[in-house]
Order: C-alpha cells, then sequence, then structure tokens
C-alpha cells in the first residue's frame, strides 16, 4: 500500500474528474465538429438543387482556413434560376469578403456578404425564380441565409430544436403581407368565376405565394432578394 507520504504524494497529483472533463472539453471546442451531410427527397419535378461544398478556405491554399457551405434552392416555374443560384450565389457571397480577414473579422463580415451575394445574383438572374437557404458552417459558428420558405432547423444536442429561418410565404407572414402591401403591392387570393377566393395569399401582380426569391422579376418590385440573416455559435 506504501508509506503515508507516497500516498499523500500520490493523491496531490490527482486530479479531480470534473476538471479533467472541463480540460477534454476545452480542448475538443478547439477542433472543428465532424460533419456529415447529403441529401434526400428530392422533388419529382426536377425544381431542387442542393450544394454541399467541405472544402472551401478563407486563405486559399490553407487548410486551416476551411470552411463548409450548404445550400438548397427551391425553384418554381422552371429550375433555371435554381441552378443559376446553386452555381454562383457562393462566388458572389465570397467577393463581397474584403481579403485578409482573420476567422473573427471574417464571420463579422459574413451576413452583410450574404445580403450581398443574394441581390447581385438575383440582378444577374432576371427571370424564373427560386427559394434559397444557404449555411455557412465555420468552426463552431453557423451563419445562415434564407429567402423563400427552404428552412434550415438546427438540433443542437442538449440544446432543443430551434429554425434559423424564417419563412417568407404571405400565408404565414404577417410581417411581410404588411412590407408588400406598405410599399405599393396588393396580396390577396386568387379570384375564379363567379368572385371566389380559392388558394393561399399571393402578391400581385403576377400572383407569388412568396414575398422573397431569387429571380422573379417578372412578378413586380415588390418580390426582394434580401436574406433573412442568423448567426449562431453552437458551441464556445
Amino acid at each position: 500500500m506504501g508509506s503515508r507520504e507516497e500516498r499523500h504524494r500520490h493523491n496531490r497529483d490527482l486530479v479531480p474528474l470534473a476538471a479533467l472533463i472541463s480540460r477534454e472539453l476545452k480542448m475538443e471546442k478547439m477542433e472543428k465538429p465532424t460533419m456529415r451531410y447529403g441529401c434526400a427527397a428530392q422533388s419529382r419535378k426536377g425544381e431542387d438543387y442542393f450544394l454541399m461544398k467541405t472544402d472551401c478556405q478563407r486563405v486559399p491554399g490553407n487548410p486551416s482556413t476551411s470552411f463548409s457551405v450548404f445550400g438548397i434552392f427551391d425553384g418554381h416555374n422552371g429550375n433555371a434560376a435554381a441552378i443559376f443560384s446553386r452555381d454562383h450565389l457562393l462566388n458572389y457571397v465570397l467577393g463581397a469578403i474584403p481579403r485578409g480577414l482573420g476567422q473573427d473579422e471574417w464571420l463579422q463580415a459574413l451576413p452583410r456578404a450574404l445580403v450581398a451575394g443574394f441581390v447581385k445574383t438575383d440582378k444577374e438572374f432576371q427571370s424564373k425564380g427560386t427559394t434559397a437557404t444557404f449555411v455557412v458552417v465555420d468552426g463552431w459558428t453557423v451563419t445562415v441565409a434564407s429567402v423563400g420558405d427552404s428552412r434550415c432547423i438546427l438540433d443542437a444536442q442538449g440544446g432543443g430544436v430551434s429554425v434559423l429561418t424564417v419563412d417568407h410565404r404571405l400565408e404565414e407572414n404577417a410581417e411581410e403581407r404588411e412590407r408588400v402591401t406598405a410599399s405599393g403591392g396588393e396580396v390577396g387570393r386568387l379570384s375564379i368565376f363567379g368572385g371566389t377566393e380559392i388558394g393561399p395569399l399571393r402578391c400581385w401582380p403576377g400572383g407569388l405565394c412568396l414575398s422573397r426569391s431569387i429571380g422573379d422579376m417578372d412578378v413586380g418590385e415588390f418580390i426582394v432578394p434580401v436574406p433573412y440573416v442568423k448567426q449562431v455559435k453552437v458551441a464556445t
């Protein structure tokens, strides 16, 4: 069993379990989270497109600055806008971020760059439309920008489920109805023979159910491409 002095010296070297767990957690939080991703249940209409890119780099050629991007684009009245957004939105967003920023500065600049990227994508594609939900994962920070009604849901371990997007559907979103009518648009249901109104609330002219999207230049100025942006840290 050893002498009393040896046992005393041994006890001094012990680390309390709580301190050990705390130390391990701090070490883990310095690492990037494990990424698992995939897609399933695509629309049979062929208007859904996805972007999954895990090898992006804030500093080209430096793997330690890597981040991941995920996007879903649900086109309507065709798939052209969804394809264009999938192929160009990321470049437009990155082009709006100044070069040479550290990670913290880069993350601070990201929300504004996402807005600029969405607006530029809309400007460059003035035809049919698409929803766009764009997720950037850099370390433990998740930044989401969206127009339309393609949701992003965060299921945090031990922290419950939270929705990181806002549905831009006129039927459910009173704030968007107010925005459209305040800027001169009309919101109402489709009127058929005899004056009967059917279907969800739509923006007129054009008759789109969504209040925000990319493209859709043929449905009036009230449908805007400015995204709802939310940035959260899932661990510290």
